[in-house]
């Protein structure tokens, strides 16, 4: 779920309980870890933030307004903590990647319409966060094999503890292999598509389909799309249409 409280409300909210937490659990811990576990609250919520931008804005507020106020007491090496757990949650590696676009519980419910499959048969989440997909794929495809790959360790745990049901790993979704699975499911940046194209071609079987909500391949005719209310729709391409170059 995505915090629907309009901004900057949810980022004010949540650096004021970082603070509380931070002033309450200085009286009696050491304060670096008082530091720790305050930066953690403000990561952890800014995981449902809407946007990455808003994101970032959430998650390091409170620790830049700690620094800029000189009211801790920590050592230097303390300011490293929310250094570390921004890019535990945000790696570097996946920032050239969609960072936690939250798919719509509901989105994909007509797609079995649309890209039929056979019980058993996998499908992947390329890019996974923390499941948003998953659940509405699940929805769409009850009897299929779900999995999802992750880059982040820390949504992949998060992702695998709310999504049991699934083959949750960690991993580059790029260099992952998509050839045996029937149905890939991306929903990344426009800047990604590109890729995408050139990954599909060179691995997903004649039959498999690949989904892209909001935004479609470049160059290649989608065989149908998905109507989705309030967004672009999704996109619905099907071997080897997606390996025809135009």
């Amino acid at each position: 779920m995505v915090l629907r409280l309009p901004w900057p409300l949810p980022a004010l909210l949540v650096w004021a309980a970082a603070w509380l937490v931070f002033a309450s659990l200085q009286r009696v811990l050491p304060a670096a870890w008082a530091l720790l576990l305050a930066c953690a609250l403000g990561t952890a919520a800014s995981l449902l933030g809407r946007g990455w931008w808003r994101r970032a804005l959430i998650a390091a507020g409170f620790p830049l307004s700690l620094l800029a106020s000189g009211a801790a007491g920590v050592p230097a090496w303390a300011w490293l903590v929310p250094l570390a757990l921004l890019l535990l949650v945000y790696p570097l590696n996946a920032w050239r990647d969609a960072p936690l676009f939250p798919t719509p519980r509901k989105a994909l419910d007509a797609l079995a319409a649309l890209a039929p499959l056979a019980p058993q048969d996998r499908v992947l989440d390329a890019g996974c966060g923390l499941g948003d997909g998953l659940v509405a794929l699940r929805r769409a495809y009850p009897q299929a094999r779900i999995e999802g790959v992750e880059w982040s360790a820390a949504l992949r745990l998060l992702c695998a503890l709310r999504c049991p049901w699934a083959r949750v790993r960690r991993g580059d979704m790029w260099r992952a292999d998509w050839s045996g699975y029937q149905l890939v499911y991306l929903f990344q940046r426009p800047e990604s598509m590109a890729r995408a194209v050139d990954k599909a071609r060179a691995e997903l079987a004649p039959g498999a389909y690949l989904v892209s909500l909001e935004f479609p391949l470049p160059g290649v005719p989608a065989q149908a799309r998905l109507q989705v209310a309030g967004r672009c729709g999704a996109w619905v391409y099907r071997m080897p249409e997606a390996a025809t170059r135009a």
